[in-house]
């Protein structure tokens, strides 16, 4: 396929800022959204594009707009140069912490705030005292577009809804375990596969689904299925009111040993078959890279997840 080439002309870092958000939008009107201009500026912008590269950039395909062949090959190495722009101009090696004030937005389950929470806030403040977290609720949009717009600059979790250039890194890796009341009569018998279907059991899911990878095993290994009789949308819905239910609650097991068991009257036992680890990990979007500041987030978060799992372990002597 060939294209009509160009003819030499001026151009500027706001040219390939505004085709980078086009090109990771693929609409005129959340384009404008994210840039915070009209829809006419926005589409006069991607006419002298179009002319800029020779090159419609965007076509229509049904309702929506599509990017060309050349368009998609061209949005990488966009995001690359724009990422190594911002680079040159962040004074990265002469960055002060401690004369600036970041506010960041994080999504993530509130076990993990709960778990890690204040020891991040902790260690981001002792470099930057003005710095600023939220931790953003997990919502029912997708993660990956929530990166790509800048609704959050980070997400801390474990989903596998992400965007291909999205960005992430291992926090930690952790079993699940199931917690029960102080007492509970599955605490005076072996437990086994068939001991641990006979009560009824709890799902935490944001989505309100019943069954993951406990009931697939059960399922696939022995024959046996689950009786979910509550799903709640929050890890901690339950904690507090265990010691009031006989029903069984699976938690990541790094998360149980910051709980206060004994203070719940609750106690935790492994499950009697292997299941798969839960990987935690950090993602955000690739132009955020190279950025000094977002880059000092993620290397602190790191650091006190790992510092914070170490010293769990190294208390329980695993």
């Amino acid at each position: 396929m060939t294209r009509n080439l160009p003819a030499k002309r001026g151009y500027s870092l706001d040219h390939l800022r505004w085709l980078q958000v086009l090109l990771e939008e693929e609409s005129v009107t959340r384009a404008a959204k994210r840039l915070k201009v009209s829809e006419a500026a926005t589409s006069r912008h991607l006419a002298s594009l179009r002319t800029l590269f020779g090159d419609p950039l965007l076509v229509l395909s049904g309702r929506q707009l599509v990017p060309t062949p050349f368009a998609t090959d061209l949005l990488g190495r966009v995001q690359t140069v724009l990422a190594e722009a911002e680079a040159l101009v962040s004074a990265r090696a002469h960055l002060d912490l401690s004369q600036i004030a970041p506010h960041f937005t994080i999504r993530a389950r509130d076990l993990f705030i709960g778990a890690f929470g204040s020891a991040i806030a902790q260690k981001l403040r002792e470099a930057s005292p003005r710095c600023q977290v939220v931790f953003s609720p997990e919502t029912e949009d997708s993660i990956g577009d929530a990166l790509r717009r800048g609704t959050i600059d980070l997400y801390i979790g474990a989903t596998q809804d992400l965007l291909p250039e999205i960005k992430k890194q291992t926090l930690f890796q952790t079993r699940f375990e199931a917690v029960v009341r102080a007492g509970h009569p599955i605490l005076d018998q072996e437990i086994t596969p068939q001991t641990l279907v006979a009560y009824d059991h709890i799902s935490t899911s944001r989505k309100g689904r019943a069954h993951g990878p406990i009931d697939t095993v059960l399922a696939e290994r022995y024959g046996l299925e689950r009786r979910i009789a509550l799903v709640v949308p929050s890890d901690y819905a339950m904690i507090e009111t265990m010691r009031e239910t006989d029903m069984i609650l699976p938690l990541p097991e790094i998360i149980i040993r910051r709980l206060p068991l004994e203070g719940i009257g609750a106690k935790a036992f492994a499950f009697p078959f292997p299941l798969p680890d839960l990987v935690s990990f950090q993602a955000w979007h690739p132009r955020l890279d190279n950025d000094p500041v977002h880059r000092w987030l993620r290397e602190t978060i790191l650091s006190t997840v790992q510092s914070v799992v170490k010293a769990l372990r190294d208390r329980q002597g695993t």
